[in-house]
């Protein structure tokens, strides 16, 4: 079997034994390198391989420095994710637990758990109720768990979308009312006085789910960092619930998440107010997808997440943050 000889490294460094299989689950976005299950004698394990592509291999041409620069950074936060905050296993918002992280010039090796292993056997592309249930339930635990939290080793603002790191898909966005409030709109999902850590990329594809649906673990930490977390839960059902279906979900999507958040943060910081905290994020729900929108619309004009509902609640923020002129 012709492999990468830092694979067996792993393996004798974590004491896992012999090398028997090399599966690529996936190649990572913007040929940056590849996810793979290793298997070895003693168990398997899952390594991000992160490998800096040629400029002419990359799918956009690395429309700019700045989005290189970007990508590099976000594999930085995952390094330092599964160093520092992967253990100990939560049992209530579980992350894969990180084992080792090899780091050279060119090429990251993020080592971790391989879920599948602890009882989170499959993905899915298709959400029933018990998916969307236990994926809320994962973002509510995960944000009461962090709520108030800092740290200089994450994204000073987290999600993949954030004005702040998307200059290139604001500048060619064509609709100059959403344009024009681009700013306003980071700002009032900044300014919240309840802050936590977000997930950064919480879509249905990140998640792994026990046999039966009911328990969820999530992966992929490349966008993790402070934000207010209806963030999260907008990216989250734009991923999960059909656009036709939008409508008709929205209020069970919501009343469903800040029911898990209210018992979890009894859970961990039983001294903060849950009311409070619904009070602020819930009215920003439309505010965040406006957030969303913003970036897709520059960044792919013609994508299936543009439709009537986003149009709608954006313009639904757009009115709100007119009135407040």
């Amino acid at each position: 079997m012709q492999t990468n000889p830092l694979y067996q490294e792993i393996g004798n460094d974590l004491d896992l034994g012999k090398l028997t299989g090399v599966n690529v689950i996936q190649t990572l976005w913007g040929g940056y390198g590849e996810l793979v299950r290793l298997t070895f004698s003693r168990k398997s394990i899952i390594v991000k391989h992160v490998k800096l592509p040629k400029p002419s291999e990359h799918p956009r041409g690395w429309n700019s420095d700045h989005s290189h620069q970007r990508k590099l950074h976000s594999y930085q936060v995952e390094v330092n994710w599964y160093k520092h905050f992967s253990t100990p296993i939560d049992e209530r918002c579980p992350i894969p637990q990180g084992f080792k992280c090899f780091q050279t010039q060119n090429e990251w090796l993020i080592v971790m758990e391989d879920l599948m292993e602890s009882g989170f056997k499959y993905t899915t592309m298709t959400a029933n109720k018990n998916h969307l249930n236990a994926c809320l339930y994962w973002l509510a635990n995960f944000h009461a768990r962090y709520m108030n939290t800092q740290s200089e080793l994450i994204w000073k603002i987290g999600t993949y979308w954030h004005l702040e790191t998307r200059l290139d898909e604001l500048k060619v966005l064509k609709e100059s009312v959403l344009k024009n409030f681009a700013q306003r709109i980071d700002n009032e999902l900044k300014q919240t006085q309840y802050q936590t850590i977000v997930h950064g990329d919480a879509k249905l594809a990140n998640f792994c789910f026990s046999e039966d649906a009911n328990h969820c673990a999530a992966v992929d930490f490349q966008y993790v960092g402070h934000g207010c977390g209806i963030k999260d839960v907008v990216y989250f059902m734009s991923s999960a619930v059909e656009p036709e279906a939008c409508e008709e979900m929205q209020e069970w999507i919501i009343n469903t998440y800040f029911r898990a958040l209210k018992e979890a943060l009894r859970h961990y910081q039983p001294n903060l107010d849950a009311s409070a905290i619904e009070k602020e994020w819930r009215p920003l729900f439309a505010i965040a997808w406006a957030d969303f929108q913003r970036f897709i619309k520059g960044w792919s004009p013609d994508h299936y997440k543009i439709n009537p509902y986003s149009e709608s609640l954006t313009a639904k923020a757009l009115d709100y943050l007119k009135t407040k002129e």
